[in-house]
């Protein structure tokens, strides 16, 4: 079923959404700015899941964003639906020409569906989420019996530095500020982390905070990594996950076939299958 499918025929799978959550203007003036095209990152935040792991099947993206991972799904599965609450208009924009993708607007921690899928996925969205935990519980519910349900979310653990003094400095400077005056001090903080990156993080100092972390800064484009920092400046609230929540998030009562993994030292990668 394509995006632009009418109203009507989107109203008969779509039952009720009440949004919970406020709206955050921030995220649409950043996926309206930037569009990340790293397939090859997408694919490590998902594994051990494989993108042919979704060939046939129905997947839904819960807080799709811009609709990058819209993009890189859609020419696998039979069907895509992308959820995001603040920017489902860039979303459609983005895969208009992907025929089997469909964009709902809506809050991932209430939104209820008839429909239930093979693959859920939430990739970097949760943590910004009110209550992680709650939204969480609720995309759960959207798989089907034996459906797989896979989540990236920033770690608490290895995140020392970004929970205290960037957090401390979004919250009493940087959200205050217009964002093109923020894109600028990103630009300039990426430029500036480029010489430890390229210098000292050249030497097996595994000891150093970021040290696994920065290894994929050498892969990526400048834009990427600027778009990397602006978006913790950014973000208007972020939430760190402690590995107790991620494993109670997978227990072994609701999943079977249980994946977790740190990521770069800095994030959570959860899979489960549904039982």
């Amino acid at each position: 079923m394509p995006h632009s499918t009418s109203s009507k025929k989107l109203l008969n799978m779509f039952i009720s959404s009440l949004n919970v959550q406020k709206k955050q203007g921030e995220w649409h003036w950043q996926w309206n700015k930037f569009y990340d095209d790293n397939k090859w990152l997408f694919t490590e935040w998902i594994y051990p899941n494989k993108l042919s792991d979704f060939k046939n099947k129905t997947v839904l993206d819960c807080g799709c964003g811009g609709g990058q991972h819209l993009n890189f799904v859609s020419p696998y599965c039979k069907s895509v639906t992308g959820i995001d609450l603040n920017t489902p208009d860039i979303a459609r924009k983005n895969n208009k020409h992907n025929k089997n993708v469909k964009v709902i607007g809506s809050d991932l921690a209430s939104i209820k569906l008839r429909q239930k899928f093979d693959i859920v996925y939430s990739i970097g969205v949760l943590h910004h989420t009110d209550d992680p935990s709650k939204s969480f519980n609720n995309i759960k519910k959207l798989a089907k019996k034996d459906g797989k349900v896979i989540v990236w979310v920033y770690s608490r653990e290895g995140n020392f530095l970004n929970r205290t003094l960037i957090e401390f400095l979004k919250r009493y400077i940087f959200l205050k500020l217009p964002k093109n005056i923020l894109w600028g001090i990103a630009n300039s903080m990426a430029f500036l982390m480029y010489v430890p990156i390229y210098t000292i993080y050249f030497l097996p100092l595994r000891f150093l905070p970021f040290y696994e972390y920065f290894s994929n800064w050498r892969k990526l484009s400048f834009s990427r990594n600027t778009m990397n920092v602006f978006d913790k400046l950014n973000a208007p609230q972020t939430f760190f996950i402690d590995e107790k929540t991620i494993r109670n998030w997978f227990n072994k009562k609701e999943f079977s076939n249980i994946y977790i993994s740190q990521y770069k030292g800095v994030s959570w990668r959860g899979s489960g299958t549904k039982k």
